[in-house]
């Protein structure tokens, strides 16, 4: 039977739900406080926002889709344990151990606190309660991953955007205010400073995660042959793409032009929160908690597919075992608030951060060292130990012995002095699997010549 081939429409429906997936919270908070602080630098900062807010994501579902495979599979390049345990981390950090866990939490403070009188309190039973609400529409939706494009995709995606829509069409047609002068970093150094801000969005992790639900969500249309997967992947990647960078531009538009109605925030949902109610009034606050809200419940969605996809493959459970077990854990692990979970959450994202990008960047040039496994892992390897030293750094643990010890390294101040040390593996790693024997390939060759 022949592979089909999907219309611009269903191409546009995955590319819309990928989008969804990708527009968490956090996506939203970071630019307009991007924004405030670049101020009059906004354009160079926020340029290099989109490259690693935008560009590494984009690579890393154009490395899901052209491998035709999921996470594991490009991690099984490098070595079957390693394949197991690095999917294992991941797939627990981004899902019910933290990534999961955050998305009911920020859609309450944002979306539900601000209405809440102060009697009630910050977390307790009003928390409690909404996240057996949130996690509970996050159930039904993750229930069919068939249905997943259709509930995402043609459901929630557009509601999200026509609410975004609401709120920056006319931060642009009426401005708050004008941008002021920059604040820090953004000074001297707008184009590194927002460089490393996209870089913390953490969205090239999600990009491997989400890669197993946009191939599936491929496959159930229909599509068999493994170049057409490819080719899909990669448009609904652009379609993503192109989405968030408009949607970060405008946002940090927003923040750089908001200091005269609201003042300096001390962050981007403050930012967010003060000009929608300036902007709209309470209205504007409705409005902002339903975006919020929206975009928090289809990230939670897709973090559970994919996880759920991913557990019953690799263990002997049920797909919708797992979806209620990963619900109901992930409602419990909510309920500790949302400042602990960040605190817990980052040293271990910030650590496993590095590998992935390294491994995306290896699976692009994979054809050029063909293939050699040592070349992932000895890249791999140096990456890890840095990256785990910049973990420990982010817990506040051993951070003189640390920086005493590694901070000879290039750009190791600025977070990503594990770049050279990848480089360096990777190299090392081509030299002795050079030596130690013929790639496999070659004796093929040998033996196909005799």
């Amino acid at each position: 039977m022949n592979s089909k081939t999907l219309s611009i429409k269903e191409v546009l429906v995955i590319g819309l739900m990928l989008f969804a997936l990708f527009l968490g919270a956090g996506n939203l908070i970071f630019p307009p406080a991007l924004g405030q602080q670049a101020g009059e630098h906004l354009w160079p900062a926020i340029l290099g926002f989109l490259i690693t807010g935008v560009g590494l994501p984009l690579l890393g579902v154009v490395a899901i889709g052209k491998s035709g495979n999921d996470l594991q599979g490009l991690a099984n390049r490098v070595n079957p344990v390693f394949s197991i345990i690095f999917t294992f981390v991941m797939y627990l950090a981004l899902g019910p151990f933290f990534g999961i866990p955050r998305t009911g939490t920020v859609a309450y403070e944002i979306g539900v606190l601000p209405f809440l009188p102060e009697s009630v309190g910050k977390y307790g039973v009003a928390l409690f309660i909404y996240t057996i609400v949130f996690f509970g529409v996050t159930y039904w939706l993750s229930l069919n991953p068939s249905k997943l494009v259709d509930r995402i995709g043609k459901l929630l995606t557009p509601m999200l955007i026509i609410i975004l829509a609401m709120l920056l069409i006319k931060a642009f047609i009426d401005p708050m205010g004008v941008a002021h002068a920059p604040q820090g970093d953004y000074v001297e150094g707008a184009f590194f400073k927002g460089f490393l801000e996209g870089y913390l969005t953490m969205d090239t992790i999600a990009a491997l995660v989400f890669g197993i639900v946009v191939i599936n969500a491929i496959k159930d249309k229909g599509v068999t042959d493994r170049s057409e997967i490819a080719k899909v992947s990669i448009q609904a990647g652009v379609i993503a793409a192109l989405g968030l960078a408009l949607v970060y531009v405008s946002l940090g538009y927003l923040g750089a032009t908001s200091i005269d109605a609201i003042g300096m925030a001390e962050n981007g949902g403050a930012i967010l929160s003060g000009s929608a109610n300036y902007l709209y009034g309470y209205f504007g606050n409705v409005v902002l908690g339903l975006a919020i809200t929206f975009a928090c419940l289809t990230t939670s969605v897709g973090l559970v597919s994919s996880c759920s996809q991913f557990f019953e493959k690799v263990l002997p459970i049920s797909y919708k075992t797992s979806v209620l077990i990963i619900t109901i854990f992930s409602a419990i692990i909510a309920n500790v608030g949302l400042t602990e979970l960040i605190r817990f959450s980052i040293p271990v994202l910030v650590a496993i951060y590095p590998l992935a990008i390294v491994l995306i960047a290896l699976s692009f040039l994979h054809n050029l060292f063909k293939g050699r496994a040592e070349v992932y892992g000895y890249s791999l390897i140096f990456t890890g130990v840095v990256s785990i030293v910049d973990g420990l750094k982010t817990a506040n643990l051993f951070v003189d012995t640390l920086n005493n010890l590694f901070g000879f390294l290039p750009l190791f101040d600025l977070g990503v002095g594990w770049l050279v040390p990848a480089i360096i593996g990777a190299v090392v790693g081509f030299i002795i699997s050079s030596i130690k024997t013929p790639h496999p390939s070659s004796q093929l060759e040998e033996a196909n010549n005799n």
